[in-house]
C-alpha cells in the first residue's frame, strides 16, 4: 500500500485562515429570494453575485424562480445603488431582457451537466 501526503501541510492551515478570514471579514453570504435580498442590501458600496436558473431551465433544481421573474430581476436592477454582476445563458430572450446592461458574451467549457453532455457553452455576464 502506497501512501500519498496530504494535499496540504497542516501547519500550514493557520496562515491560510487568518488569509481567509482577512478576505471575508466584511463579506455577507445570504440565502434569501433575490427580490427580499436586494432591497436589504442596497448601498452604494454594495456588489451583488447574481446566478438565477437559467432562461428556460426554470424549474431545475427545484428553485423558487419562474420566467416573468427575469423582467421583475431586470426592472430591480435598474434602480440599486449598488453594483452587480449577472450570469445567465446567451440566449436573444435574455439579451432582450437585460438592455441597456453591460453584457459581455462568454464561452465555457462544461466538463458536466445535466444530460452528461459535455463540451463549450454560451454564457452572458450582465452588469451595470
Amino acid at each position: 500500500m502506497s501512501l500519498r501526503p496530504a494535499r496540504f501541510d497542516v501547519q500550514e492551515l493557520r496562515p491560510i485562515l487568518e488569509d481567509v478570514h482577512g478576505r471575508l471579514s466584511r463579506v455577507v453570504i445570504e440565502c434569501l429570494p433575490w427580490d427580499r435580498l436586494i432591497p436589504r442590501y442596497d448601498r452604494p458600496d454594495t456588489l451583488y453575485y447574481l446566478d438565477p436558473p437559467y432562461w428556460g431551465c426554470e424549474t431545475d433544481y427545484g428553485a423558487a424562480f419562474d420566467r416573468g421573474q427575469f423582467e421583475e430581476l431586470a426592472a430591480t436592477l435598474r434602480t440599486i445603488k449598488g453594483r452587480f454582476i449577472l450570469s445567465l445563458n446567451d440566449r436573444p430572450e435574455v439579451r432582450k431582457t437585460f438592455k441597456g446592461f453591460d453584457i459581455e458574451g462568454v464561452e465555457l467549457a462544461y466538463t458536466i451537466s445535466k444530460g452528461g453532455s459535455k463540451g463549450r457553452f454560451k454564457e452572458v455576464l450582465i452588469s451595470n
